[in-house]
């Protein structure tokens, strides 16, 4: 199934080293061939610990942010041949026991990207999700899934595999830097037609899993709507957009 594979788990981290061990001790070294961790100019001891777990370990110059962060994973992750990338939050938020089954659906041709839902089942309260991050996250996929035309259970989960077709295909490199990113990505990936698949992941909030504040989080929902209204007048021909030109052959 995962045979002639290259399996590449990518790492975002940001003073992450009260939760890196246990993130890294679950991810099935068996299937998986490398480890990278970006860190973005933590202000612990992430990168030491990072390598003393023989993790590849990138470090930027200045902080860029977690969008900032991603692209030099998937850069670094291509770059090592990567047949396909998953991306780990070393938080222990979501659980790396999942990277076989989602690793699995992208080389069996099943979909582009598979996504970690913390929304499928009936876990995500349970689990510690915050009530008004959950109220958050239906409303926002609620208009999502209509502005973007698809359906998913949630838009807004960190756990994420991608075949290599796919991020070589994508004009990253005109998405944001900061949390909006990921929604970015996402929209570009509907856009572009790629498939999408979802598998329930355990929801685990803990005190030492990193999390947005109030704020920011406010940020990124007025973010997320900008790039849902942008797709849907992108699509319809009324304005271009730069996120999504590159993939209909129109000038960005």
């Amino acid at each position: 199934m995962l045979k002639g594979k290259q399996i590449v788990v990518v790492m975002p981290a940001y003073n992450a080293e009260r939760t890196l061990r246990k993130t890294y001790a679950e991810i099935p070294k068996e299937i998986v061939d490398d480890v990278i961790l970006v860190d973005d100019q933590s202000r612990d001891r992430t990168p030491e610990i990072a390598r003393s777990l023989n993790i590849n370990t990138i470090i930027h110059s200045k902080n860029r942010g977690y969008g900032g962060n991603q692209k030099t994973c998937y850069k670094e992750a291509l770059k090592l041949g990567a047949d396909i990338v998953i991306m780990v939050h070393p938080d222990y938020q979501y659980t790396p026991k999942l990277i076989t089954a989602m690793a699995s659906l992208i080389a069996e041709g099943l979909f582009d990207c598979v996504l970690g839902s913390r929304i499928l089942g009936v876990g995500a309260l349970r689990g510690g999700m915050p009530r008004y991050k959950y109220v958050a996250n239906r409303v926002l996929t609620l208009v999502q899934n209509l502005l973007l035309g698809y359906k998913l259970s949630e838009y807004h989960t960190g756990y994420r595999a991608f075949s290599r077709r796919l991020l070589e295909t994508l004009p990253l490199k005109n998405n944001d830097d900061d949390f909006v990113f990921d929604n970015q990505m996402l929209s570009q990936i509907i856009y572009a037609g790629h498939k999408i698949g979802e598998i329930t992941c355990p929801t685990r909030y803990m005190e030492d899993s990193s999390s947005i504040g109030f704020p920011k989080a406010l940020l990124y929902g007025f973010g997320v709507i900008k790039t849902s209204g942008a797709f849907r007048l992108h699509r319809w021909g009324l304005c271009r957009n730069r996120l999504f030109a590159p993939l209909d052959g129109t000038p960005d």
